[in-house]
């Protein structure tokens, strides 16, 4: 197994270009034709971390949070980043991060999250915009089918839970071929018409450039007349945070014990309790302070993330339930998740837990 066969199947799940603008993800040390036969997998990557996977004969490191998050100048052992990195080298190990881009994909690190606590999830909290096109393409009649099934094969017509979505119409268009054309139909220098379908489809921003690459292919015309339209319809799939509910809602503080055992938890830090039952959750993996206006917003009775300072503790105004259960607590499962879609896509493949706990905070 070459190291990009397993970063593009990963990358297929969570494309690169869904990363926040901040992030640095993808392959950080190494050659992406090299030959692995195992992989460990992590929330951080550590000289520990990288002394593990060498000891166990593993020569990739998938992490969540990237070790290179910052600009680097020198890579003199005077930090714990520059020697995780000189380590790495040293034993031939590479590395991989997979971060906000799997915070952003439905089932990524919130779903996760919220199938461990059995929700049932509804919906992205915040859409991240600028996801969808529609993508409008002419062909003559006895090419549409074959130009319809490459654009889904690539990619094209997925909308929620349904794929091969489309939209067909029939129409007259005109052309006329110049000196150095090769018309598919038509004389040059004579303006021709063509009885043609017009192809409309739904295409994902990640996967724009591979479907109309397929387009193209399939197409016999010499030049492809097509249009490709932003929409500002929400792509249910792709952004921050998840919103899940509970068929049977929970007291206030068996919510909170059910957070302490699903996540190992020795404490719960939390607002004030309202006295009310929790149905519908907010949530949100790492640092998710940013998102509890939106929590609000959507009648959530309670949001659960990570990082939360004194300050924002306040902004829950007994609106909701915040709870605070930790970076680590609640991201550490993403290990498990990453895991098993490797597994899931090539089963042969050696992909290995760290046994080491990252997380640099202790409870007394």
């Amino acid at each position: 197994m070459r190291i990009k066969e397993l970063t593009e199947a990963l990358e297929a799940w969570a494309p690169r270009s869904l990363q926040e603008d901040y992030d640095n993800v993808g392959l950080q040390v190494g050659d992406p034709e090299t030959e692995v036969t195992s992989a460990l997998v992590c929330l951080d990557c550590t000289e520990a971390v990288v002394e593990e996977a060498a000891k166990k004969g593993c020569q990739l490191i998938i992490s969540h949070h990237p070790v290179i998050f910052r600009g680097l100048k020198s890579l003199v052992a005077r930090g714990q980043v520059e020697r995780t990195i000189l380590a790495a080298i040293k034993h031939g190990v590479a590395l991989y991060a997979i971060h906000t881009n799997l915070d952003n994909v439905v089932d990524g690190v919130n779903g996760e999250i919220a199938s461990r606590l059995g929700l049932r999830p509804i919906q992205v909290l915040v859409p991240k915009p600028g996801q969808l096109y529609k993508l409008i393409v002419f062909v003559p009649v006895d090419h549409a089918e074959v130009v319809r099934e490459a654009a889904f094969q690539a990619g094209a017509g997925r909308i929620g839970n349904y794929d091969e979505c489309g939209f067909t119409s029939e129409g007259e268009g005109s052309f006329r071929p110049g000196n150095g054309a090769s018309p598919y139909s038509g004389t040059k220098g004579v303006r021709e018409t063509a009885v043609e379908m017009k192809l409309e489809f739904i295409v994902h921003a990640f996967a724009e450039r591979a479907i109309l690459s397929a387009i193209k292919e399939a197409h016999p015309y010499e030049e492809v007349a097509f249009d490709l339209v932003p929409l500002l319809n929400e792509h249910q799939g792709v952004g921050s945070g998840l919103l899940g509910e509970w068929d049977d809602p929970l007291e206030e503080k068996d919510f909170l014990a059910k957070l302490k055992e699903v996540f190992g938890l020795h404490v719960v830090r939390h607002t004030r309790l309202l006295g009310r039952p929790i149905r519908r959750v907010a949530l949100c993996g790492g640092s998710g302070a940013f998102l509890l206006a939106k929590a609000k917003a959507a009648d959530a009775d309670a949001y659960i993330t990570g990082d939360v300072k004194y300050h924002e503790f306040f902004d829950a105004e007994g609106k909701l339930l915040l709870a605070d259960i930790g970076h680590y607590g609640s991201e550490q499962y993403t290990m498990h998740l990453i895991q098993r879609r490797l597994g899931e896509l090539f089963p042969t493949f050696a992909v290995r837990l760290t046994e080491i706990v990252t997380d640099p905070i202790y409870h007394f």
